[in-house]
């Protein structure tokens, strides 16, 4: 633990590894029509519309006030809507538009760009470690939360 914070510690390369990804799928996202974190709701939706927001915030694990407010511009943009259950209108459940249904394609393909783009000049072998090395990383840093 004698390791001091430096611009080549494994810390700051992952960080600034993150900064970078996060720039590149904004930019990718907002030729789209997304912005960034639209896309996590997006992904929770396509497979299985009629999330409440608050099943939405849990897996997400974020606060439902955020949820609120991304679900606020999101309705703005006509990507989804919120309707009462049918069965208890106190609940509101969470719905894909046609419009945010027609972004399952295009979204699927800026993914594919941005994950070519991450991993472009790794050979297989190098690919399959680094995700067994970013898994441990990832579960040490579980261990310690």
């Amino acid at each position: 633990m004698s390791e001091k914070p430096t611009s080549d510690s494994i810390s700051y390369l992952l960080l600034q590894t993150c900064k970078a990804h996060r720039a590149l799928a904004e930019k990718l996202w907002s030729e789209i029509g997304l912005h960034v974190g639209q896309d996590m709701i997006l992904r929770q939706l396509w497979p299985a519309e009629g999330c409440t927001q608050s099943e939405l915030a849990d897996r997400l694990c974020i606060q439902p006030a955020t949820v609120t407010k991304m679900l606020q511009r999101m309705e703005q943009t006509h990507l989804v809507e919120r309707r009462g259950d049918p069965e208890d209108q106190r609940i509101s459940r969470v719905y894909l538009t046609d419009q945010g249904r027609a972004l399952l394609e295009p979204y699927e393909e800026a993914w594919a760009k941005l994950e070519h783009y991450l991993i472009e000049g790794l050979s297989l072998e190098e690919r399959v470690l680094l995700r067994r090395l970013l898994l441990q990383m990832r579960d040490n840093l579980s261990k310690q939360m």
